[in-house]
């Protein structure tokens, strides 16, 4: 909200008012005037009697008037009294009552006259009188015993004062005494009990009289009230204390305040109401005090006599009063009279109006005698409340006082008749500046004096037309109004003022400013508490005038706290707290305006806790719970929320019961017998919950029978001889009573058997021993306690325990549908044969051996698990031109049966992978040399090996494509007749009979110079290579060198990943300088955060990326330390579904805990043997052969070095053969896993959906395989793969 008020209007109405004055009262005081009296003491003057008594008399006139005083009628000559002086040049007089004066003698009606030889002027009538504060009487006082629910008055009878004293009561400790409905204060000083209440006895009921005249206290003598209790207390209909009777009369003078009380006795304590009999309460000017005892009206009338009525009521009846209102009025001004300036020989008039209740007399004086004994003036004529002056001389000035009284007061009056002749004059000041804001009233001053009375006109400008029209308004006292001030009104403005003595003028001159505006107002905030709330307040204003803000918090000062923070147009508050909470105001003044703009704060919090919890209506299983919220904090509750606590059986445990909504304070709950209830509620609004409130009284339930029984009854057997009955017990509470037991009962299904019971103590299971195995049996379980039983439990089936299945599925098929998937087939087990639940059937397949080479490898079964009487699968991830094994398992919850024959099936033949690495050496003019490696995972038998090339020239254009076929045997190619000084692109793969593999690609130059080397590019792609020579600008014909080309520029390619669930192995080709420090970056795919970091220890190219989210896509990159900007192309790949589980460990089996034995014996006796033929000085030639074969980078590694922990066997530390070993030249193979089980989840149980699809886990442990030929071994997963990297 927003208010606006404007300075220059008020400003304006001021100076009009003054101007009006000047006209009618003031003559300038170089001129002769008769005396008026400027300043006087009031009428009714109380003194403090340890002060000077100071009595007032000011007056002005020309010349300067002499004052004299009378007291209580005659003269009083302050010349004999040494302690009354006169100030000088006043008539004020000063009494010293300091210096040994006594106040008391200077009681009286005192009255001032102030006399020059143009007339006399009088003062009120001023009475002196002195303060008084008497002592209260001694008495004694006898102690007040009083039954309770009787009412009280305690009389204070405070001693008569001047003024009268402030009467309250307090107690011994000087804290005033509570008041409310029940107990109150009269308008006298006594303290009322409605009822009185055991709480009211007390001995320290004190009365004090505060008298402020003389800032002093007076304190009654204690008063005891004793309350005795009688049973029952009987509750009486309202009787009044005060006032008394049923009628009463009330004279209360025009003006005052009327002051109406009712006070009534009761139990219950009565209620008060008030009605005007005839009429309504007078609106804006009514209000209830006291707890609606007192009625007060302000500033009263005629209009407000009449009959007001009291009622005082409660449940058993009610009482009234009326008491009768009369207004009477002391005399009051209707029309008061004002000076009058004339000049010889005009006529004028002095009127004296004034009303009252009884109507006053009217009488007049003339220089302060009764006009009836006054010189006689035969220009004046006296006409009731009117004098007439005809044809006045200058003797006829004179001072006339007019008196209006009746029994409730008077009036007086003085008003001068000067008679002067005098040209005009102009009182205003020359050229005075008058600001104002457009589109407001501008007034402008022409304040004159003249004798006859002057005619004013305006002018604008200097040469202007005179001022006419709707547009302006012209004053009696000479204001020029333009009611509507705009831009274009800005100039000079002359009034011209002129009588039959002369003329005289004056300039003014206007400006007009626009209006200052709050653009940006504060706004209504709700904030919680503790937080920050900002208000702004930006405003616009006229850049001649300098703005002030000013903040006000309920149109009062900001508070002197440095969480307030007033900034040039807003105003932050910090730790906001409740007591912040109000409306805020923005005020922008300016010399000539103001505006303001208004907001609340509502500051919001959790609400405080109820309070004065109570219960009521106790029965067995219910009770009334009621309450008293606390404070809401300005979020209104929305709902309490009611706990409990059982102090019998988990004391300090609270436990929900209920909630009702906020505007509720009772709930009726419902109980459990045997229980000792608490009760506590909490308050719930917008913000949050309150703290709890205090615990209400304990209240203990009767005991019972159980209400229920057990929940959650199940037989399983744990054993194949037994049967386990487990129940959820019943808590605490639900108990009923002491005691608690349980009936247990069971009986095997159908077999006409009687029922088998026992009762145990407070337990959750009991054991039945020596059942069938697998039989359903029929178990109930009954709560019992001390009181007896609960209600027939429900009957529940079990099952006694399982035992392994004894038979396999028989008739396994296998149905090879491709060389990576084929469909399994058995036939169902007989249910009685199960022994248990059928949970399904396990599928075991391993990898036999490769068809396509014979080589050492572990074996590694997988399980494939199919739920239900499911009678086929599908097994996924095999590899191509391989031999499989697989046997079928039924499984139950014990465990898993027999297992059905080894079925023997093959894949057929698939295409290969991609060659492992492709390298291009020894470049010359014309010819460059061509080396790989063969394919990972041939998955068949290779045919032959595709090449295909193509220059590339300098603008990156291919050429003509030329197709190469390469017998399967060869593993270099010599390329011969190329062009000099010429790029080529080579595309490389593999066949078998089924077709084509995945191609490796790579780049390379012929030399222009033998002796030069150009700088490579970099490759930009995963399996992308740039390698470029430089070759000599002449042709040999020479046998041409062969290079070992060192790149100059450092690359890493061919990023290949194999991942698990939780971990992938990252490995990748590097070339460049060596000793390089590498880094592996990793994060989620299509992810926007930050690339996660991996050192390299040492210069290996591989590493293990450990901590992976099951089942999530990641993206990686490799990086050189130390190279800014260099690193490998991303490449993506995801881990495994989070459900492995390995079921097999062969390590574990007895009979390969034996084999293992016995070969590391025979390996002792042959290190025995060598030894002794080396002592002999023989050469061992394996001994030789190894020696020849070694590669210095082939070690064995730790954990710390780069291992693979728990996938490293001895096998994997061995020198690589022929085909597998790392290049010396640091070149890695390519691997290629996408035959791998890995998109399987290999090395985790695998499950199929109902359709055979793959859902689940797949599980093994390694087995060693007998070598195949002189061809490397084989990984049979991703992570061997890894390992032929070391």
């Amino acid at each position: 909200m927003m208010k606006k008020r404007s300075i220059s209007a008020s400003k304006a109405s001021l100076v009009l008012f003054l101007c009006q004055m000047i006209s009618a009262l003031d003559v300038p005081l170089d001129l002769s005037q008769p005396p008026t009296i400027t300043q006087q003491s009031p009428k009714d003057y109380i003194v403090d009697p340890r002060e000077n008594i100071v009595i007032q008399c000011e007056a002005k006139g020309k010349p300067p008037p002499s004052f004299s005083w009378t007291r209580n009628g005659t003269h009083f000559d302050i010349d004999k009294d040494a302690q009354v002086t006169m100030k000088p040049n006043s008539g004020t007089l000063v009494i010293n009552i300091m210096n040994g004066g006594k106040a008391e003698a200077y009681e009286g009606v005192y009255q001032c006259t102030a006399r020059n030889e143009r007339g006399a002027a009088i003062s009120n009538n001023i009475v002196i009188r002195p303060s008084r504060s008497p002592l209260w009487t001694k008495e004694k006082l006898e102690p007040n015993q009083v039954r309770e629910g009787d009412s009280l008055v305690l009389h204070c009878r405070p001693p008569v004062g001047l003024p009268p004293p402030i009467i309250f009561w307090m107690d011994n400790a000087f804290q005033r005494l509570p008041q409310s409905e029940r107990v109150s204060q009269g308008l006298n000083g006594d303290l009322y009990f409605s009822n009185v209440q055991p709480e009211d006895t007390r001995e320290d009921y004190i009365c004090y009289a505060r008298f402020n005249h003389t800032q002093t206290i007076q304190q009654k003598q204690p008063i005891s009230v004793k309350v005795f209790s009688t049973k029952p207390v009987t509750e009486r209909q309202p009787i009044l204390l005060t006032p008394t009777g049923s009628t009463s009369t009330k004279v209360e003078l025009r003006g005052n305040v009327l002051l109406l009380e009712c006070i009534a006795a009761g139990l219950p304590t009565p209620v008060i109401r008030w009605i005007k009999e005839g009429g309504e309460l007078p609106v804006n000017r009514t209000f209830f005090e006291n707890f609606k005892k007192t009625l007060k009206i302000i500033d009263v009338s005629e209009a407000d006599s009449g009959n007001y009525k009291c009622i005082a009521r409660n449940m058993l009846g009610s009482v009234h009063h009326v008491i009768s209102v009369t207004v009477k009025a002391a005399p009051y001004w209707i029309t008061a009279p004002r000076n009058l300036v004339l000049s010889p020989g005009e006529d004028g008039t002095l009127i004296c109006r004034a009303n009252g209740n009884p109507k006053p007399n009217i009488s007049w004086f003339a220089n302060g005698v009764p006009i009836a004994i006054a010189p006689e003036d035969p220009s004046r004529k006296v006409d009731g409340d009117t004098i007439i002056f005809s044809h006045v001389q200058e003797r006829s000035s004179a001072v006339y006082q007019c008196n209006a009284s009746n029994e409730y007061g008077y009036l007086l009056a003085n008003a001068f008749v000067n008679v002067l002749a005098e040209p005009p004059r102009v009182l205003t000041p020359a050229n005075k500046l008058y600001q104002v804001i457009a589109d407001s009233p501008a007034l402008l001053d022409c304040a004159y004096f003249g004798s006859p009375k002057p005619e004013i006109e305006w002018f604008k400008g200097v040469k202007g037309s005179i001022l006419r029209g709707n547009e302006y308004v012209f004053h009696d006292n000479g204001t020029l109004e333009i009611p509507v001030a705009q831009k274009d009104s800005t100039g000079t403005y002359t009034c011209v003022a002129r009588n039959e003595l002369g003329k005289v003028q004056n300039e003014v001159r206007l400006e007009v400013k626009d209006p200052t505006m709050i653009i940006k107002q504060p706004e209504y905030k709700v904030i919680q508490r503790y937080g920050q709330v900002s208000f702004e307040c930006i405003i616009k204003h006229d850049s001649t005038l300098l703005p002030t803000v000013i903040w006000l918090k309920d149109n009062d000062e900001l508070p002197d706290d440095e969480r307030f923070l007033v900034g040039k147009d807003n105003l932050t508050i910090m730790n906001v707290t409740d007591k912040d909470d109000g409306t805020y105001t923005c005020i922008v003044n300016t010399t000539l305006d103001s505006v303001s703009a208004s907001a609340v704060l509502t500051v919001v919090a959790r609400p405080n806790p109820p309070f004065d919890l109570e219960l009521t209506g106790q029965l067995e299983r219910s009770v009334e719970l009621s309450w008293i919220p606390g404070d809401e904090n300005n979020s209104p509750i929305k709902n309490f929320v009611i706990e409990y606590e059982d102090g019998l059986h988990e004391p300090g445990v609270w436990h929900y019961q209920t909630e009702v909504p906020g505007t509720q304070t009772t709930v009726q709950l419902k109980l459990s017998p045997y229980v000792n209830y608490s009760f506590r509620v909490i308050a719930v609004n917008e913000i949050g919950r309150s703290q709890p409130s205090e615990p209400s009284e304990q209240y203990l339930t009767k005991s019972a029978n159980p209400d229920e029984n057990p929940s959650n009854v199940q037989g399983i057997g744990s054993e194949p001889d037994n049967l386990v009955i487990t129940w959820e017990s019943l808590k605490g509470f639900q108990s009923n009573g002491p005691g608690l037991q349980y009936k247990v009962s069971w009986r095997q299904k159908d077999v006409d058997d009687e029922w088998t019971s026992v009762i145990v103590a407070n337990v959750s299971k009991y054991i039945v021993s020596g059942t069938p195995t697998f039989v359903p049996y029929e178990i109930k379980v009954q709560a019992l306690n001390d009181l007896g039983y609960a209600p027939e439990p429900s009957e529940v089936i079990g099952h006694s325990g399982e035992d392994l299945p004894m038979v396999a599925p028989g008739n396994v098929q296998v149905h090879v549908i491709n060389s990576t998937l084929a469909k399994v087939h058995w036939d169902p087990v007989p249910l009685k044969t199960v022994r248990g639940h059928l949970q399904g059937y396990k599928v075991y397949y391993w990898k036999v051996q490769s068809l396509s080479r014979r080589s050492r490898r572990h074996v590694e079964k997988k399980i494939l698990t199919f739920r239900g009487n499911k009678t086929f699968g599908m097994l996924p991830g095999l590899e191509p031109y391989s031999s499989y094994k697989l046997n079928v398992r039924v499984v139950n919850g014990k465990g898993e049966g027999p297992a059905s024959p080894d079925k023997v099936f093959k894949t057929p033949e698939g295409v290969p992978s991609s060659p492992s690495f492709l390298k291009i050496t020894n470049p010359t003019l014309d010819s460059l040399t061509l080396e790989w490696g063969s394919p990972t995972h041939p998955n068949g038998v290779l045919t032959s090996y595709i090449l295909k090339f193509q220059p590339i020239n300098n603008t990156h254009e291919l050429g003509p494509l030329v197709e190469i076929r390469i017998p399967a045997n060869e593993s270099s190619l010599i390329l011969k007749n190329l062009n000099y000084s010429t790029r080529y692109k080579f595309y490389f793969n593999a066949q078998t009979s089924v077709g084509s593999g995945s191609q490796i690609t790579e780049e390379a130059v012929t030399i222009m110079d033998e002796a030069g080397i150009l700088r490579p590019a970099v490759g930009a792609g995963k399996g992308y290579s740039e390698i470029l020579f430089a070759t000599s600008p002449v042709m040999h014909t020479v046998r041409p060198t062969f290079y070992k080309v060192q790149p100059l520029y450092p690359r890493i390619r061919n990023v290949t990943t194999a991942a698990a669930e939780t971990y992938a192995n990252i490995s990748w080709e590097y070339e460049g300088p060596d000793h390089a420090n590498f880094y592996v970056e990793y994060g989620v795919a299509g992810s926007k955060e930050d690339w996660k970091k991996e050192i390299v220890n040492g210069s290996r190219s591989f590493f293990v990326l450990k901590g992976l989210t099951p089942g999530t896509a990641y993206k990686v990159r490799v990086g050189a330390e130390g190279l800014s900007g260099f690193r490998s192309s991303e490449d993506v790949f995801e881990t495994g579904p989070a459900m492995a589980s390995r079921q097999i460990d062969i390590a574990t089996q007895g009979w390969f805990i034996g084999l293992m034995c016995a070969v590391a014996l025979l390996i002792l006796i042959l290190l025995i043997v060598c030894f002794i033929r080396r002592n002999k000085g023989g050469k061992y030639p394996v001994k030789e052969k190894e020696d020849a074969h070694a590669d210095p980078e082939i070690q064995p590694m730790k954990e710390d070095d780069g291992t693979f922990g728990e996938y490293s066997d001895a096998e994997d530390h061995k020198p690589l053969k022929k085909g597998s070993r790392t290049p010396s030249d640091r070149t890695v193979k390519k691997e290629d896993s996408d035959d791998s089980l890995v998109d399987y989840g290999e090395g985790v149980n695998g499950q199929f959906n109902e359709d055979g699809s793959f859902i689940g886990q797949y599980s093994g442990k390694k087995e060693k395989e007998p070598a195949e030929g002189n061809e490397s071994s084989e990984a049979p997963s991703p992570v061997n793969a890894m390992n032929s990297f070391v």
